[in-house]
């Protein structure tokens, strides 16, 4: 079982539109059974009183366009244990990946990683929370989901 959190600020976007792209993916490729996928936030802006918010309407909105729900998903916060539970502890932007290796005390195994490092770019995927755009961010999520299921299904084989 290859377990994946994807991780940004408020985990009410970028992360959230992740963990629901791939789980399309690796169902679409009859993999589900071979993934544990998850998402959360390195704040709690989006966490109130122990109840995260749902995901933002207009990601929402972004990924039903092109058939993917994530009913039920609330913001939750990254934990330290998280580190241990998880394979690949994938970030959104630079300051996701810093405060990634705060709240987890480093990176001994090597398990952190910015999401478009898998497509070959360091460039960060933008929140849409501030710019506006949800089709560039679901583009680049697209775009280091997908190299990243090729990736590891090249390690498989």
């Amino acid at each position: 079982m290859i377990k994946i959190l994807f991780i940004c600020h408020g985990n009410i976007c970028r992360s959230p539109m992740a963990e629901f792209i791939m789980k399309d993916m690796v169902e679409k490729a009859g993999l589900s059974d071979r993934f544990h996928i998850a998402s959360a936030a390195t704040s709690t802006e989006e966490i109130w009183n122990g109840v995260g918010n749902p995901v933002y309407p207009p990601a929402k909105a972004k990924l039903a366009e092109h058939g993917i729900g994530c009913a039920g998903k609330r913001a939750v916060q990254l934990q330290r244990s998280d580190y241990e539970r998880y394979d690949y502890l994938i970030g959104m932007d630079s300051a996701n990946i810093r405060n990634m290796h705060r709240m987890l005390g480093g990176d001994p195994e090597g398990k952190i990683f910015k999401l478009l490092s898998f497509a070959g770019s360091e460039r960060d995927i933008s929140d849409p929370w501030y710019t506006g755009d949800f089709e560039s961010t679901y583009r680049g999520v697209i775009t280091g989901c997908r190299a990243l299921l090729e990736m590891l299904q090249r390690e498989k084989s």
